[in-house]
């Protein structure tokens, strides 16, 4: 090896922080290719029928100096890592990125660097992912496989973001960028994930038509004896949402038609402008009437008869505590709104039985039960409310039978299954059958009872459609996994748990409220970085965080000539897909572009002669 030139390069590491390397780079004197023969003499293009193809010279850099900096980069592979795990671990801004390198390390980068780092610290994140898939398909058969848990999310119909997770071992074997959830655009992702990690053991999905159908395609490709099961708690949300929406959206329009919040709140507000600077001293005499049962139906009088009635009306429009912060379907706030404005009516109706001697705190009184009085009509509130609670309890039946009561009661499944979780699983089994046989005998054949009717017919269609999907969690691991079973989990709530806290921390990163734009610029590699807070994964995959910079540079090593991101670059695409008919980002500049609709217009406006339509309604050709 003979010496061919002298480079200086300058790098910044968060080893070395900002540093000027002088390499040597070294020839093969016998002028050998990287292919390992004698390279050519040259020859001219013109002597040659053919166009000569480039020879690469065989040619020795530092090796040492490789293992740091990126290829034609200045910035070191440990940078790469530290702004890839601050934006998609930590999330981070970009600039409090670049604050928190130039502040620990003393390195300078600009947010536009930022940027590009974080999308390459995903595209070697992915790359290694797949490089040591054979690892983890080895680490999931030794489990006995896994179970296959598949969702799709996004906001706004934008940024549709689809995940497969491994359920046991909480790993994402995959996450993928869609136009819309298709299942022509489902199936050949959930294919490449089995291909590179193994069949799954089970696929647990939600109530999705494209999903369903890109499962049982799935299944059906894989010899069809997996089992395809449904979240309960999307069951349960879906039959709840047909059940109770259109009865809970009529309450909450009479509540606002009659202005009952409002008034509430009006009450409560002309209050705190009377009692001013004496509130505290109300509050505490308040909480004396409340503790003296001697009062009975009699409000106090002066100031603290009116802190009285106004914590009366805050307590009617603190309906929301009634409720388990679960969300609609299962928790009901206008029908604890309804509960609550009618227990306070009957109260100031008690308080008015005798004439009040303090004659402002008997005006406010009046008022107060005149704001709620609607609540107690038949034909608005009474029949809707009747409704409501009869398709309540149905709901709540079905809840019962399926055991799922909150989030949280919702447990992950042990290593092993347990006597206890066979036994709740056989339960719930039962229950639904018993369920099903009580609702098609309570089922009213005739007469005025139409709507219990149709709510009983609405849960059997539910249970016929989707019964066959709610059981079959218990799985027979093999003898090489150490035999036994293992339960899958009953509902999908690791992904909507993983999707929830993903979306609250991009709140909290970007400040905004919707993610729309957020999520369609999100790249679908982002989500695989989350395992890197799994220990198990990372051991697996490089060892450990501080080795990963390592890692990341061993996939530029075999072609150094430009770095990974720029290889996959000019790299075919892995899935071609077929555009849908939403509206897809690479499509705007020209749909929304003024040159397209002054084309249209002016076509719109043009006296061309019209072509006379055939009797077949074709256009006839022009002669």
């Amino acid at each position: 090896m003979h010496v061919r030139k002298t480079l200086r390069r300058t790098g910044h590491t968060l080893a070395h922080g900002t540093f000027e390397a002088c390499e040597t780079v070294y020839i093969c004197s016998a002028g050998c290719t990287t292919e390992g023969a004698a390279a050519p003499s040259p020859v001219k293009p013109h002597d040659q029928r053919t166009k000569p193809t480039t020879v690469q010279a065989l040619t020795h850099r530092s090796e040492a100096l490789a293992g740091l900096l990126l290829p034609r980069r200045t910035v070191g592979y440990d940078i790469l890592v530290h702004v890839g795990l601050q934006r998609y671990v930590h999330r981070q801004q970009r600039e409090q990125i670049c604050d928190g390198l130039k502040r620990d390390y003393g390195i300078s980068l600009s947010t536009g660097q930022v940027s590009i780092l974080h999308h390459d610290f995903l595209i070697y994140l992915e790359a290694l992912h797949h490089l040591r898939a054979p690892r983890l398909r080895e680490v999931l058969a030794r489990d006995g496989g896994y179970p296959l848990h598949i969702d799709a999310t996004g906001e706004a119909g934008r940024g549709t973001l689809l995940v497969a997770l491994a359920g046991w071992r909480g790993w994402v074997l995959g996450s993928w960028k869609l136009d819309t959830e298709r299942a022509d655009a489902i199936l050949p992702r959930l294919r490449s994930a089995v291909a590179r990690f193994g069949a799954p053991c089970a696929v647990m999905r939600d109530l999705g038509r494209a999903v369903i159908e890109a499962a049982g395609a799935l299944v059906e490709t894989l010899g069809g004896d997996i089992p395809v099961l449904g979240c309960h708690f999307h069951f349960l949300r879906d039959v709840g949402k047909d059940l109770l929406t259109e009865s809970h959206d009529t309450l909450r329009a009479l509540f606002r038609r009659f202005k009952i919040r409002p008034g509430l709140r009006a009450i409560a507000r002309d209050l705190n402008r009377q009692l001013g600077p004496g509130i505290e001293a109300a509050r505490g005499k308040v909480e004396g009437w409340l503790a003296d049962p001697s009062m009975g139906y009699q409000l106090p009088s002066g100031t603290t008869g009116l802190a009285a009635v106004r914590a009366i009306a805050q307590w009617v429009l603190n309906y929301k505590t009634d409720g388990n912060d679960e969300g609609f379907p299962f928790d009901l706030p206008y029908l604890d709104f309804q509960h609550r404005s009618s227990h306070a009516l009957r109260a100031t109706e008690a308080f008015l039985r005798s004439p009040h001697p303090d004659r402002q705190v008997l005006r406010l009184v009046e008022r107060l039960h005149r704001t709620l009085e609607p609540v107690r009509g038949e034909v608005p509130f009474a029949r809707t409310t009747h409704v409501l609670e009869s398709r309540a309890r149905l709901f709540g039946e079905l809840r019962q039978a399926l055991r799922l009561r909150t989030k949280a009661d919702v447990a992950l499944p042990s290593e092993r299954a347990t006597p206890a979780e066979l036994a709740q699983l056989q339960n719930i089994e039962r229950s639904i059958k018993r369920l099903t046989t009580s609702l098609r005998t309570r089922r009213p054949q005739r007469g005025p009872a139409k709507d219990m009717r149709d709510a009983i017919d609405l849960v059997l269609d539910h249970l016929e459609r989707h019964g066959p999907s709610l059981f079959g969690h218990l799985i027979s691991l093999p003898e090489a996994a150490g035999g036994g079973a293992r339960l899958v989990a009953r509902t999908n709530l690791a992904l909507e748990g993983f999707f929830g806290a993903m979306m609250h921390a991009e709140r909290r990163r970007s400040g905004r409220k919707h993610l729309g734009q957020d999520l369609e610029h999100l790249p679908g590699g982002a989500p695989l970085a989350q395992n890197l807070t799994c220990p198990d994964y990372v051991e697996i995959v490089c060892g450990s965080l501080d080795k990963l910079p390592e890692a990341f540079a061993q996939l530029d090593a075999a072609d150094r000539r430009f770095a990974l991101p720029v290889r996959n670059r000019a790299a075919p695409k892995e899935f071609n897909d077929v555009a849908g008919s939403s509206l897809p980002r690479a499509d705007r500049a020209i749909v929304r572009s003024e040159k397209l609709e002054q084309r249209i217009r002016d076509a719109a406006r043009s006296r061309a002669p019209r072509r006379q339509p055939t009797r077949n309604g074709a256009l006839a050709r022009a002669q």
